[in-house]
């Protein structure tokens, strides 16, 4: 992780305007077509969460604002990119995970498995790493949402949210609805279009 130098920063001023707002995130929700995604989980007998989060934080790690992080009033650029997501139990409570990423889909599987099994044997609310330099996301299988609000603590926060919602068929496609919420300071709407091209992209493969 290294520090940026806000003062030779091009986006200087677009910082320290939107950082200042009491609350700087905005969102969107996004439909994504998971037909592949969900097709090859099925046919390799794999989580089909962990297939469409794996192209989530593929897309993620392709862009660098999606790397910022706010500390100490400073923007500290992360190498690497993991997911905290939220992680039910079998008695309907859940824990928050940290799972590693890795380019490999067959080893960010077993780092997810690994995560699920330590939530249900324990009832840990944080896991053992709770750094910033992952996403916090949460899967809501149960809802056609078409928007969402993350909650927030009122201290400064960057980093970024999703929410998966319930995959639905239209037609010959399964699409599903994705929330994302980021804060302004570091990222723009373009960014976000970046990422829904980025994820759509992997989702396909």
């Amino acid at each position: 992780m290294k520090t940026l130098d806000i003062n030779t920063w091009n986006r200087k001023q677009h910082f320290e305007h939107f950082s200042k707002l009491k609350d700087p995130y905005f969102g969107v929700t996004i439909p994504f077509d998971v037909s592949k995604a969900y097709a090859y989980a099925k046919v390799n007998n794999v989580s089909f969460f962990g297939v469409y989060l794996h192209a989530c934080m593929t897309a993620i790690n392709a862009i660098e604002n999606f790397k910022y992080r706010i500390v100490d009033d400073a923007i500290q650029i992360c190498d690497t990119i993991h997911a905290s997501a939220t992680i039910i139990r079998s008695d309907k409570t859940f824990g928050f995970s940290f799972i590693n990423y890795d380019t490999d889909l067959n080893v960010f599987l077993s780092n997810l498995s690994a995560e699920k099994r330590r939530i249900e044997n324990s009832y840990d609310l944080f896991p053992p790493v709770n750094a910033n330099n992952c996403i916090h996301c949460s899967a809501l299988p149960w809802v056609n949402f078409s928007g969402h609000k993350e909650p927030t603590s009122g201290a400064v926060e960057s980093v970024p949210k999703l929410a998966f919602a319930k995959a639905i068929k239209e037609n010959d496609q399964l699409m599903m609805n994705v929330a994302i919420s980021v804060n302004h300071a570091l990222v723009d709407g373009y960014h976000i279009g970046l990422f829904s091209e980025l994820f759509q992209e992997q989702l396909n493969k």
